[in-house]
């Protein structure tokens, strides 16, 4: 397995001097399981724990007072009870929730021990059969790879190293929006980077998009409250996915017979396995955010499976702008997704901007809360005097910075709305999406 970004947190984690155990949160089979296992190369014993196995999950039934608990754990996975970094690993912890409960005793009574969790099904469980100890854990969430992810992966050293330095040098443009687009088609499915770092054969993914497929719908009964919430949850994962990128509503979504509250309360559900996510509008142009509750835009779990499950993928190989695959839906997914990737917070969200009137048609596909700015993100390929929504944004809001991403090289110019307000565009290639902080950072002083 590929090294994992996300591990810098683990190790900001683990230098806490007031350390709590860490619930990882994920989608199913985004790699929380492999980068525990890559992390605990850090540490001088490691005990592994998967609750799905008997054996495992039978340690927590028994009575045992918490010390004797620990003692048991260490005697039957013979490691050694002594001087030196220890790291435990629970994994599949929804399977027990007395080992949920335990967490907060890991975090009283033994600091000495680094303590993580994870569970596949934990997302749709948590505040309906778990609770986990309040103020005795700290969560951090985990997502596909990201580009960087994916040049790491492929071993794209130079790549990698020219990407680090935020304002890419021109002669390096074509050969990483090449590597994007690959990155696109692809994906960013662990097990399925993995495989295409291996083979460099897009035929031998097929067998892994549709396990990938399979086991999110053998998981909907796990996922559902009751029976009539599976059928909705199915139609749900079986039509979602041609509506990536748009928005929607839950009435008669994907011309479905199923009831608003029905399919909203499904989508929920399926919001909490971070299998999906609702992009709920912002309709101000600064900082707080004012959020609606109405037509959110519907953002997957993976760019490279919406390809796959559409059938896409061929047109996105012999499309020679992202913005032109899929009819531009492609283009804001995948900039949705690298946005996402950089977020370790559970509470993180995607929004985007409408304008707040009931003629108006403006809408921009993102807002990021920037250095107290919030900043408007466009992606497409239109020239500057045509970004008419991002226009309207600018001259409501209190500053004069804006973004658009495309496949163009990176650029800074000077432009005037319609109506005269001078402001700042920021040009950015989609391979810069997921440094897009650090790259304001170098250009908004």
């Amino acid at each position: 397995m590929f090294n994992r970004t996300v591990i810098d947190q683990l190790e900001i984690w683990a230098a806490k001097p007031e350390r709590k155990p860490l619930v990882l949160r994920g989608a199913r089979q985004v790699g929380k399981t492999s980068v525990v296992n890559l992390f605990a190369k850090n540490f001088d014993k490691y005990i592994y724990l998967n609750l799905d196995r008997p054996e495992d999950l039978a340690l927590f039934g028994p009575d045992y007072p918490f010390q004797d608990l620990i003692d048991v754990i260490f005697f039957t996975k013979g490691v050694e009870k002594k001087a030196g970094k220890t790291l435990l690993f629970i994994d599949e912890i929804q399977n027990s929730s007395k080992a949920v409960n335990l967490l907060r005793y890991f975090y009283e009574d033994t600091p000495e021990l680094f303590v993580i969790a994870a569970g596949s099904l934990l997302e749709s469980l948590i505040d309906n059969q778990i609770s986990f100890p309040v103020g005795r854990v700290e969560y951090l969430a985990i997502h596909p790879c990201s580009f960087e992810e994916f040049l790491i992966a492929t071993g794209e050293n130079q790549a990698l190293e020219i990407l680090h330095q935020n304002l890419v040098p021109d002669y390096a443009h074509d050969k990483l929006m090449k590597l994007f687009r690959q990155y696109t088609i692809i994906g960013g499915m662990p097990e399925i980077v993995n495989n295409y770092a291996q083979n460099r054969d897009l035929t031998t993914l097929k067998p892994l998009y549709d396990g990938l497929m399979v086991s999110y719908l053998d998981d909907i009964e796990k996922y559902a409250h009751n029976a009539s919430m599976v059928n909705v949850i199915r139609y749900i994962i079986g039509n979602a996915f041609h509506f990536a990128g748009e928005r929607i509503t839950f009435e008669g979504f994907g011309n479905s017979i199923f009831k608003s509250r029905e399919m909203g309360d499904a989508f929920r559900v399926l919001e909490k396995t971070m299998i999906i996510q609702l992009i709920y509008p912002v309709v101000n142009s600064g900082l707080p955010m004012e959020i609606k509750n109405r037509t959110p835009k519907l953002q997957l779990l993976d760019t490279g499976l919406v390809n796959f499950k559409a059938g896409i993928q061929g047109e996105l190989l012999g499309s020679r702008n992202i913005e032109d695959a899929y009819r531009g839906k492609i283009a804001e997914h995948i900039m949705g997704q690298e946005l996402f990737s950089v977020e370790n917070s559970v509470l993180a969200k995607l929004n985007y901007w409408v304008r707040d009137s009931r003629n108006s048609q403006a809408e921009v596909d993102f807002v990021i809360s920037y250095n107290g700015l919030l900043i408007p993100i466009e992606v497409k390929s239109g020239l500057s005097g045509k970004l008419r929504s991002l226009h309207r944004f600018i001259d409501e809001a209190p500053h004069s910075w804006a973004v658009r991403v495309y496949s163009g090289k990176l650029s800074i110019e000077n432009a005037t709305t319609p109506i005269g307000k001078a402001f700042t565009l920021i040009n950015i290639p989609f391979y810069l999406a997921g440094r897009l902080a650090k790259v304001l950072a170098e250009i908004i002083k």
